[in-house]
């Protein structure tokens, strides 16, 4: 499986990991929910599972998907400054290039 955080999302991310409280944890992507060919995320601070693998990023962050869900192969991270601040999760391997 593969995942793609951008230079400015692992910024924001690790700051986060990097509370006392997260110690030990790791981000975890997920699928809230899909329909027809496409998926939407969400994601959180959490600890693996039997049922998840954990994928190694280059931006040395490490990321939890669930095994055997499809639509988390490729996702790709990003934060954006403008129009509004905040993440948005795509998979661009899967068609889904935002939301619509």
């Amino acid at each position: 499986m593969n995942c793609k955080i951008s230079k400015n999302a692992a910024k924001v991310l690790q700051l986060e990991l990097d509370k006392p409280e997260n110690e030990g944890k790791l981000l975890r992507v997920y699928v809230t929910h899909s329909h027809g060919d496409h998926a939407h995320y969400g994601m959180g601070i959490d600890e693996p599972t039997e049922k998840d693998i954990v994928v190694s990023t280059d931006k040395g962050i490490d990321v939890i998907l669930e095994k055997d869900n499809a639509f988390l192969d490729g996702v790709r991270i990003d934060y954006f400054y403008v129009p509004e601040e905040g993440f948005a999760i795509t998979n661009p391997t899967k068609g889904n290039h935002g939301d619509h």
